[in-house]
């Protein structure tokens, strides 16, 4: 008989049902004194249909078809309410299909002997989801946008909660997956966060819902290294278009384009972010392609250029310039020599387009004569894509007021077939042509194509394309493409910044000479002026971005330099005289301990040394057994401001020190004991484990133990801790011994 149960836990948490008559699942890591009432059991069953609990520290599932991934490594134990253990066979992530898209729950615990898939209203809370109780239903809030309804779940007999979930199948996962990985390529290689939002927000027609999936990009790994950041803001902003007008000129390139152009240069409106770019074969070009640039945004918008906000460079900086500023009546604000910065937001769209335009190239192996012809569709395409500088609008739609389409877009460099109109064939001739996709015509409605047969640039509308191909140039055929490399991390993201697009001036539509290949390591090269100069920091960074830290053991024990990194930090454990070694107690859960890699730099940008560091896994102790406070105090910035202050206007002398592994330090009361580190377990007691004498890196208690220790090194030697702040001491007599 169905039937509601209280049932009172101390020190134990209610976490789901499992049986008909002893439904209660109590997970042993858990720690509250709380009453709760769940279902003993339930009228609906069924694979797809949860329950949400608010005593379920995790959500729960039977069914191990429900993951699209599980890690069957993950092992623990659950109690039932009839003292029953059950095994945890693994966790993982389900995913599901909602009205609004699909969602990923992670964290899920795999438990084949639990009935009833449960759903953690904690662990839910802990993601950022709102849930709200009221009346007979459960209400369910996105997690970012706090407005956003995700479900509405009506109560049941038994006062129960379910919610039937659509698992998205790997199959149909596999293929929205491909398709976001299309659009990805489509809109240049930007982040998934920037498309998500494009569709959330409904800022571009014709756009289908994109997934953030997992893997890395291999084009993006190529063409995008993440150097420090310009200031994101400046002192004001535009209120209207054409109020302030950023400028800068980049190269020259070592390569020239088709049209022998080394240079670009870009406008960008301050308030709408939207960019055009020009192409030179020389800097002395700036001034007549400003008049170009002036004459049409004045034309388009109705408005006057106001400012004009540029660096010192002479094509900028010269009396024929500043004359015709005077005589428009435009204030020509100019950046301090060599700091670039002041001029951020080209700087940082001068970037932003070389990155899209590498990834571009590099995808399909284009030679870097086509440079021109990438950064052109980068710039097209950032004004069609989300910045923070712009809410909810895209640049294009700020400027113009029209919302763009992504009906039209395809993957930048795929091979295409052109259509022959009849007027131009006989008969038995083929119908198509096969040509490169090298961008949009900004003169008609038409797709820019570079026919490999002419060697010319066309412009046509009838194209089919074939997306997941690219042009052998070695061996003039085509060939498929892989575009992602599997990986266990999230994909790259790139810095959402502001970020535009361009209307463009018209080019020649030929293009002479057949380039060969280049190898896929090659790059658009950019020199940088001689008046910019880059920080020792930023080279640093450039040689070492590829540089990867270990995820695991298996990883790092392939290399020498993170082997003797955790011997390192074993010795220094040991010598701390951190733990002993002891049998397996039975009455005792072993913590389970991990080691976490680290690459520490210099100042400057170089390797200072690798480490290791063993870690207690924390989140598995229980409160009031295994830790009792865990609180210790963090300086304040105002009190180390306050301090330095006080020693310039004292003309004092400030020492910084660091102790070593801090840490590993600090005495603990409790009764705890750890596995045995993997690749250091004693020979000849690999069954037995480790009895802490001293706190451990990741155990709840160690900043506390830590600040126990200094607190008493200090209190023993004279010093008076603040009141105000426990972390600093003062002595204000000294004592020579």
């Amino acid at each position: 008989m169905s039937k509601l149960q209280e049932v009172r836990t101390y020190g134990k948490k209610i976490v789901g049902s499992k049986e008909n008559h002893q439904a209660n699942c109590i997970e042993e890591n858990n720690s509250s004194d709380q009453l709760f009432y769940t279902c003993n059991s339930v009228a609906e069953t069924g694979e797809a249909t949860w329950y949400i609990d608010s005593a379920a520290s995790n959500h729960m599932t039977y069914n191990k078809g429900a993951f699209q991934t599980l890690d069957e490594s993950f092992k623990t134990n659950v109690k039932l309410g009839d003292n029953h253990i059950v095994k945890v066979e693994g966790k993982g992530s389900v995913a599901i299909n909602t009205k609004k898209g699909t969602r990923i729950i992670n964290d899920v615990m795999y438990i084949p002997n639990l009935r009833t898939n449960l759903f953690s209203v904690g662990q839910m809370m802990e993601k950022g989801y709102t849930l709200h109780f009221g009346g007979d239903s459960c209400t369910i809030y996105d997690n970012k946008d706090k407005t956003l309804k995700i479900a509405e779940v009506r109560m049941k007999e038994h006062r129960c909660f379910p919610i039937h979930l659509q698992y998205m199948g790997r199959t149909a996962m596999k293929a929205q997956e491909d398709q976001s990985w299309l659009w990805h390529r489509r809109l240049g290689h930007f982040n998934f966060q920037g498309l998500k939002i494009l569709h959330q927000k409904k800022m571009m027609t014709d756009l289908p819902q994109i997934q953030a999936v997992e893997g890395a990009c291999e084009a993006c790994l190529q063409g995008k290294q993440h150097k420090k950041p310009f200031p994101s803001g400046t002192s004001w902003r535009a209120k209207a278009v054409l109020e302030l007008i950023h400028t800068d000129v980049c190269g020259p390139m070592r390569t020239p384009s088709h049209e022998q152009n080394r240079y670009f240069i870009l406008f960008i409106d301050d308030y709408s972010r939207m960019t055009w770019v020009y192409f030179m074969r020389e800097k002395s070009e700036v001034f007549k392609v400003f008049k170009k640039f002036k004459n049409l945004v004045e034309k388009q918008s109705g408005r006057s250029i106001k400012v004009l906000r540029s660096d010192r460079g002479k094509e900028y900086n010269n009396s024929e310039f500043d004359k015709f500023c005077e005589e428009e009546g435009i204030e020509h604000q100019t950046t301090v020599s060599y700091n670039p910065q002041q001029n951020g937001v080209s700087e940082r769209k001068n970037r932003t387009v070389m990155e899209m335009a590498r990834s571009m190239l590099q995808e399909k192996h284009l030679p870097k004569a086509f440079w021109a012809e990438a950064v052109y569709t980068a710039v097209y395409l950032l004004n069609r894509c989300p910045t923070k500088a712009v809410q909810n609008m895209t640049p294009i739609e700020a400027w113009s007021g029209k919302k763009p389409s992504a009906k039209h877009l395809r993957v930048f460099g795929s091979i295409c077939y052109v259509h022959i109109p009849t007027e131009k064939r006989h008969k038995l001739e083929e119908k198509t042509e096969k040509g490169i996709f090298l961008g949009y015509s900004t003169q008609s409605k038409g797709y820019r194509i570079y026919n490999l047969k002419t060697k010319k640039l066309i412009i046509s509308r009838d194209v089919e394309f074939d997306e997941d191909a690219m042009w052998n140039w070695d061996e003039e055929k085509v060939e498929r493409q892989s575009v992602m490399i599997p990986k266990e991390t999230p994909p790259q993201q790139q810095q959402e910044e502001g970020t535009d697009q361009a209307e463009m001036e018209r080019r020649s539509q030929q293009a002479p000479g057949s380039p060969r290949r280049p190898p896929p390591s090659e790059e658009i090269e950019e020199e940088t002026p001689p008046r910019r100069t880059k920080l020792l920091s930023d080279i640093y960074e450039t040689c070492n971005f590829i540089m990867l830290e270990p995820e695991n053991f298996e990883t790092a024990v392939k290399h020498k330099v993170w082997v003797q990194a955790m011997e390192e930090e074993i010795k220094m454990i040991e010598k701390n005289n951190t733990w002993e070694l002891a049998d397996r107690p039975k009455d005792k859960e072993v913590i389970g301990v991990k080691w976490i890699y680290k690459t520490k730099l210099n100042a400057d940008g170089s390797i200072q040394k690798h480490k290791a560091r063993l870690v207690a896994k924390g989140y598995s102790q229980l409160p009031g057994i295994d830790y009792t406070e865990t609180f210790a105090p963090v300086a304040r910035l105002d009190t180390i401001r306050a301090l330095i202050a006080i020693a310039a206007n004292k003309k004092w002398k400030i020492y910084q020190m660091d102790v070593k592994s801090a840490f590993l330090n600090g005495y603990i009361d409790e009764e705890i004991y750890v596995e045995q580190p993997q690749g250091f377990i004693a020979k000849g007691s690999e069954e037995k484990v480790l009895r802490l004498k001293k706190a451990l890196y990741g155990l709840k208690q160690a900043p506390r133990a830590w600040y126990s220790r200094i607190d008493k090194y200090f209190m023993d030697r004279g010093f008076r801790r603040s009141l105000s702040e426990p972390t600093l001491y003062i002595r204000a007599k000294v004592t020579i011994h």
